[in-house]
């Protein structure tokens, strides 16, 4: 039987080296993680892509909210796709909806031919589609590799029932990528219940700030959000047992 792979989602250079030495298999880059989760800086992706060891996935996500998008807005999504294949990035991470809630297979095609040898995943705007049997299906004829979903929830171990549902329909044609609120707390339970092969997470803690200057005129700042090395050692300890 396959191992469990492992994708840590990385929105600075300090979370992706400490993925990488933990062993995760794969990042997922990205920034802006209190909007969701929007596309990396230039400079961050082909950092990441020349110096580090393991799998690279790259967000493309120009805006938080919504994953109808206008033709401007695509235009840049379909640069961001360039750049990352230029970049030596393994995959791209993207998500289109239409008004009524269906795929627009129109821009993921367009985005699958872009990519060229480059993965083509499909992030949780999945959880937001309005028929995911129907959706599957799109993103399978579409040549996506994987889909990051929670089971139409708003965490994997809530929509753990739709996320086994999914696993079985989708069998060796697409990948379920589980995630979202995955943790070395809950993921044997997710597991149990999926019997998962990949599963995303973000490990996330806070930093503090090694300041020693504190203004006495404005707030300071506390710290920063990193994923923590030891969360991420517990998760592929976890996920190595698991199978």
């Amino acid at each position: 039987m396959k191992r469990i792979i492992t994708e840590v989602v990385a929105e600075n250079v300090n979370s992706a080296l400490n993925a990488e030495r933990a062993g995760a298999d794969r990042i997922e880059l990205c920034q802006g993680l209190s909007d969701g989760g929007l596309t990396p800086s230039p400079a961050f992706t082909k950092w990441c892509c020349d110096n580090l060891n393991l799998g690279v996935a790259v967000l493309i996500r120009p805006r938080s909210g919504d994953f109808l998008y206008t033709d401007a807005e695509f235009d840049i999504i379909c640069e961001d796709v360039r750049f990352c294949r230029e970049a030596g990035a393994e995959g791209v991470v993207v998500g289109f909806l239409k008004a009524d809630g269906s795929v627009d297979t129109e821009k993921l095609r367009r985005v699958v031919e872009i990519a060229g040898e480059m993965e083509v995943v499909f992030h949780r705007a999945f959880d937001r589609c309005r028929n995911w049997e129907e959706a599957l299906e799109d993103l399978v004829a579409c040549g996506c590799c994987r889909v990051l979903t929670s089971g139409l929830n708003d965490t994997a171990l809530e929509g753990k029932e739709t996320l086994k549902k999914l696993i079985e329909r989708a069998g060796d044609r697409i990948t379920i990528l589980v995630g979202s609120g995955v943790t070395s707390s809950n993921v044997e339970e997710i597991f149990a219940h999926t019997n998962f092969n990949e599963v995303h997470f973000s490990a996330k803690t806070t930093v503090p700030s090694l300041m020693t200057f504190r203004g006495s005129s404005i707030r300071a700042i506390q710290g920063h959000n990193e994923s923590s090395a030891s969360e991420i050692d517990a998760m592929i300890a976890i996920c190595k047992r698991l199978r």
